[in-house]
């Protein structure tokens, strides 16, 4: 298996979260032999969700992603200079946004926020099936 740790950075734009995203699931597909399908598809919509709420609500500043593949299962986190926390919501039917988070909390095991100097650490966590194999 691959090298089990994805770091990235990310420019604060549409494009650059789109390439970031890309690079994410890329290098993700890696690991398919312990992830099944299904869990890369909600990580690459995961993965999306998160990087386009950190360019749209971190004001520009740096941003952060990374996957890790370990004991615990997949982690996806995202990590920006906003020190405001997404807030979980149920926007109205004609809006055209608001639902990231509704769909992060639908597809991931376990994900949540947490301060981190200099803003915030947003992450989504999916079990996988088979142990991991021995990394040598």
């Amino acid at each position: 298996m691959a090298a089990n740790q994805i770091r990235l950075s990310v420019a604060s734009t549409p494009v650059g979260a789109s390439s970031a995203r890309r690079q994410l699931v890329n290098r993700m597909r890696e690991w398919a032999d312990v992830l099944d399908q299904q869990v890369l598809d909600n990580a690459e919509l995961v993965v999306a969700e998160l990087l386009v709420n950190a360019v749209q609500h971190a004001g520009g500043g740096p941003i952060a992603a990374g996957a890790r593949l370990g004991d615990d299962g997949l982690l996806i986190e995202v990590i920006d200079t906003s020190p405001v926390f997404p807030a979980l919501g149920l926007p109205s039917m004609d809006a055209e946004n608001g639902r990231g988070l509704l769909l992060v909390s639908a597809l991931a095991d376990r994900h949540g926020v947490e301060p981190v100097p200099p803003g915030k650490r947003c992450w989504a966590q999916f079990k996988v099936g088979a142990p991991l194999p021995a990394i040598s």
